[in-house]
């Protein structure tokens, strides 16, 4: 049954799907942003010192790190070191001070009795109680790939509970799984919970945002399928800059904690006017819940529908549901395999999946990279996120008129180079910013271009399977980039670099792939594999002309098949032999177009 020829009858985006949508769905993607970023400023680091017992006495601060602190140097330029100092006799620079001897060979040795740790900034992070410092710098990042691994495993496991038990189930038991492990973590006691406790966390984040998405779009027409996605990327990306006001006015690691999770759990309050998704039902075999909501649908869309119309639609419902089981047998089953039997299909699956890791790995990185990119953190995550609003301004028109394929490139392109660019002005710290923000531009543009792109270039048969491969190869991204920013500790600028010549890569490589505007979606795998095989690497594929007396002799041909039979042109290839059939007033006409 077509869903769609249904919601052109209660409405396809009318008073009901805006309610639904504007508040309930969109506020319901919000806490994806807060879990997914707001463990960088948990594990926030924070400048720090060898701690010097004997010298604890002195006032002038700088004065105790000048005696006691070696210089190194970092990011091309000289700091105190974190992790070492001299090995003196304390008490004796003491008593002798200010008469200190500087020309003495002064041993360095690591730190012997902890460190200090400059909280201007912060009140409290798992960095500092814990002291995950020097030896243990690693433990933070450890922490935000586990939470992408728990991403990774969680996403499989629901997206199979989403197609089980429903989209409205699905999201409370996240967002539940979600608000227990969140609130949790604020009472962590050490390292190893608070590590436990986080991957929990990151086991329903892509999920969380995926379930009101999926139901979004599937409440709506085609036309408004488009607008969907934008919403959606557009509440995305307001939770960002929410998040940046909560980080900034709460500076405990647990109290974040509970500031990132509690005001979530009202969220339970759309448990009632939530509704299932009647496409889901229908194709469950669940009519009677889908009659309800579609009669609420049209009531409130103030649409009017004929007083037999359910139980027309429930006959059309059931006969048609007859038919599918009766070929369900005969349909051939699918498997991954397929998208990589044939050339042409394997190249533009490879490339899609590419393209997928590029802008998955690059927009986490940026995200992740914003707090220790220079300055403000708070600022920089704040800009991060408010960045990304004036892009879906453009990326709309320059879809529809540009092309997928160029936006895309362009996007990745444009966002590289800015990216790379920063290794020239690495000292000016307002430029690499500016730099930066143009990079995150260039890949929110290219995230929503690109899930879009991909799913008019996979074939129905394997559309849900291609997506799924590229979604989850896509998503070792955010496991791979927490360590390119860790190199960054020492060089600033290293990963934006890195960044930059993915981007790059995914936007070059996009051009291979043919474009997809206003062509018609590929079905079987031969459509798949005949898509894109004439693809130039700069120029789109030609459009068939036809000559006007050519146009003419085709109307006149379709003239005189609709004296006959009252039928529409069709179009048929004629490399092969090809059977059709015409649907006229309920009864099939079958022929047959042989090669000559």
């Amino acid at each position: 049954m077509d869903f769609d020829a249904i919601l052109e009858d209660v409405g396809e985006f009318g008073r009901y799907q805006k309610l639904v949508i504007y508040f309930i769905l969109l506020p319901a993607v919000i806490p994806c942003g807060f879990h997914a970023y707001a463990q960088l400023f948990m594990a926030a680091d924070v400048k720090h010192w060898c701690r010097v017992p004997e010298l604890e006495s002195l006032e002038d601060l700088e004065l105790a790190r000048n005696i006691s602190i070696p210089l190194e140097l970092r990011n091309e330029q000289l700091e105190y070191s974190q992790c070492s100092m001299y090995n003196l006799n304390y008490s004796d620079v003491l008593n002798n001070y200010p008469s200190v001897d500087d020309s003495l060979d002064k041993q360095i040795i690591p730190c012997a009795d902890g460190w200090v740790y400059e909280m201007g900034t912060y009140k409290n992070t798992v960095v500092v109680e814990w002291n995950l410092v020097c030896n243990k710098d690693f433990y933070p990042t450890l922490g935000l790939v586990l939470l992408a691994v728990g991403g990774i495993i969680g996403n499989y496991i629901f997206g199979y509970l989403q197609d089980t038990l429903g989209r409205k189930p699905s999201f409370f038991i996240y967002l539940a799984i979600e608000c227990v492990f969140g609130v949790a973590t604020a009472f962590a006691q050490n390292y190893v919970v608070w590590i436990i406790y986080r991957f929990g966390v990151g086991f329903t984040v892509p999920a969380i945002m995926a379930t009101p998405y999926v139901l979004a779009i599937e409440l709506v027409g085609p036309k408004c399928r488009t607008l969907c996605t934008i919403l959606s990327n557009i509440a995305y990306s307001l939770g960002l800059i929410l998040l940046a006001g909560v980080v900034y006015l709460v500076r405990d690691w647990r109290h974040l904690a509970l500031a990132s999770t509690l005001p979530f759990v009202c969220f339970f309050l759309y448990i009632w006017p939530m509704p299932e998704s009647p496409r889901w039902l229908l194709a469950r075999g669940q009519f009677e819940k889908a009659e309800v909501i579609l009669k609420k649908m049209a009531r409130i869309n103030g649409k009017s529908l004929p007083a037999n119309y359910m139980v027309h639609l429930r006959r059309k419902y059931e006969s048609d549901k007859l038919k599918q089981d009766l070929e369900k047998e005969k349909l051939r089953k699918y498997g991954i395999l397929d998208l990589f039997r044939t050339p042409n299909l394997r190249k533009k699956t490879i490339i899609i999946t590419f393209i997928w890791f590029t802008n998955t790995s690059v927009y986490v990185g940026l995200s992740y990279y914003a707090p220790v990119l220079g300055g403000d953190e708070f600022l920089n995550f704040f800009l991060a996120g408010i960045v990304e609003l004036p892009t879906y301004m453009f990326l709309w028109p320059s879809m529809e008129r540009l092309g997928r394929r160029w936006t895309l490139c362009m996007s990745m392109v444009v966002g590289g180079i800015a990216c790379l660019t920063t290794f020239l002005v690495q000292h000016e710290t307002n430029v690499t910013l500016a730099l930066y923000c143009v990079g995150k531009m260039g890949i929110s543009s290219a995230f929503v271009v690109l899930p879009l792109m991909a799913s008019e270039l996979y074939p129905t048969v394997v559309r849900g399977l291609g997506m799924s491969l590229s979604s989850v190869l896509g998503m070792l991204g955010p496991i791979f980039i927490p360590l390119v920013n860790y190199l960054g500790s020492d060089i600033m600028v290293l990963p934006l670099i890195i960044m930059g010549a993915l981007l790059v890569a995914g936007g070059i490589a996009s051009l291979l792939l043919p474009e997809t505007l206003n062509q018609h979606l590929p079905q079987t795998l031969e459509d798949g594999e005949r898509m894109g095989l004439d693809t130039d690497f700069c120029c789109s594929p030609p459009v068939r002309e036809t000559k006007p007396d050519e146009d003419e002799k085709e109307k006149a041909n379709c003239k005189d098949c609709n004296a006959l039979c009252s039928c529409q042109m069709v179009n048929v290839s004629l490399n092969e032999d090809v059977a059709a059939a015409i649907d006229k007033n309920n009864e099939k006409i079958e022929f047959v177009v042989v090669r000559k």
